[in-house]
């Protein structure tokens, strides 16, 4: 049976102080968090529900994860990713009053899915995902406890999709929340999140400037978009791929040149995968990449860069730094992998994730989405849901009034006005 972390570490007591540092400097640079924390201390939304979450356990995280703690739950959580949490924060979490942390870094697959299970005993009545497994494995191994989930929040591209291809299946029973579908978290997490999170990794990890290089960026979707952008910002040359026309368009239009990986795979100094599919780099382009070259995942689960294809073709494969694995060619090629596969910006051994101002904006996001699971649940049939405008608009508002921003809005007439199809030229 997974127990706790707070039952597995050693030196607790040092690591719950470490880890409560991080979460201190992050809830420092996090108002809207902190404003919701305030409002859900006074009211208590979530007194009596159980909220079981499957997240990237770091300090960003634990900031919603005791927010929610704070505004009554019993809150239960687990890694979304072997190698994301940060063993520090996740003793700090199991501190907290109402939270069981069941996440540790660097788990087997065996143990990562005991934990999910362990989550899923709290018999959680709201669910928080990055990816869906949380979700899908109620749905496949514990529908029972169905009929007493109000809904979820889905946190990521990926999960996302995986929820729309289940709800399309008919096989969605309760209502979740598209979280990376706002605006509120699609324009910042994903551009300005993953793009700057993602380079910052692979430049500490590898200690390489980007001044210069070759990046080929696969899938131009937001976060390939804000990959693109912060690697032309530093001045690297950028090649994207793609496979939808539209996208593959706008990526030309902004000046990146497109070409299909087959061709790419021979220029590239960094490949960066943000597509969330599978075997978007496979052996027929390890063939004909240049010595050196390194290879990271900024989507999701590791199945963008086929490493059992490079993994066959290599004669030798070796650490050749904390986070790098190089697999060696018979021609004496090297051909260097980032964090086994995993996502970059979270899984290598320096790896911190998303601006703390970035997530700030997304946990806003979802931890509004559930309380209006608690608030207005019967409101939602099973599937999957637009975050409603109103609450993204409250997270917009919480952030600039943080920042003493002011701005205009709408004057009677306009509002008026825009809301008319008799009004003409």
């Amino acid at each position: 049976m997974t127990t706790p972390i707070s039952e597995r570490l050693d030196d607790l007591d040092e690591a719950r102080d470490s880890g409560r540092r991080k979460m201190d400097w992050a809830i420092q640079h996090m108002p809207i968090c902190g404003a919701l924390r305030e409002q859900f201390e006074a009211d208590q939304p979530f007194d009596g529900e159980r909220i079981g979450m499957a997240m990237h356990v770091e300090a960003k995280t634990a900031v919603l994860t005791e927010i929610l703690a704070a505004g009554g739950a019993e809150v239960a959580i687990t890694g979304c990713n072997p190698l994301s949490t940060h063993d520090d924060v996740s003793a700090a979490l199991d501190a907290v009053d109402g939270v069981t942390s069941y996440a540790e870094r660097g788990v087997d697959d065996e143990e990562y899915y005991a934990a999910i299970e362990a989550v899923i005993d709290h018999e959680p009545t709201i669910t928080v995902d990055d990816g869906m497994d949380l979700v899908a494995a109620i749905h496949e191994d514990y529908p029972e406890l169905i009929d007493t989930i109000i809904g979820g929040a889905e946190e990521t591209t990926t999960g996302v999709h995986r929820l729309r291809a289940m709800d399309e299946d008919g096989e969605l029973d309760y209502p979740v929340f598209a979280v990376n579908d706002t605006p509120m978290k699609r324009l910042f997490d994903n551009v300005h999140g993953t793009g700057e999170s993602s380079l910052a990794s692979i430049a500490m990890t590898t200690n390489l400037s980007w001044a210069g290089k070759t990046v080929v960026v696969s899938g131009y979707g937001d976060c390939g978009k804000g990959v693109a952008k912060k690697a032309s910002g530093q001045n690297a040359d950028v090649i994207v791929t793609e496979v939808e026309p539209r996208r593959a368009l706008e990526a030309h239009m902004e000046g990146y040149e497109v070409k299909p990986m087959a061709e790419a795979a021979a220029e590239g100094d960094v490949f960066i995968t943000t597509t969330g599919n599978r075997d978007v780099i496979v052996e027929e382009h390890f063939e004909t990449m240049q010595d050196g070259v390194l290879l990271a995942n900024a989507g999701h689960f590791d199945v963008e860069v086929d490493l059992d294809a490079l993994s066959d073709l290599a004669v030798d494969t070796y650490a050749a730094r904390d986070g790098v694995q190089t697999y060696e060619m018979a021609d004496g090629r090297r051909l260097n992998v980032l964090a086994e596969g995993r996502l970059v910006n979270l899984a290598t051994p320096i790896a911190l994730g998303h601006p703390v101002e970035v997530m700030d904006q997304s946990f806003g996001v979802q931890a509004v989405c559930v309380r209006e699971l608690v608030e207005n649940g019967d409101d939602y049939e099973a599937g999957v849901h637009a975050v409603p405008d109103r609450l993204d608009k409250e997270v917009a508002e919480i952030k600039l009034d943080a920042e003493g921003v002011d701005f205009d809005s709408l004057t009677d007439t306009q509002a008026e006005y825009m809301d008319s199809w008799q009004h003409g030229t």
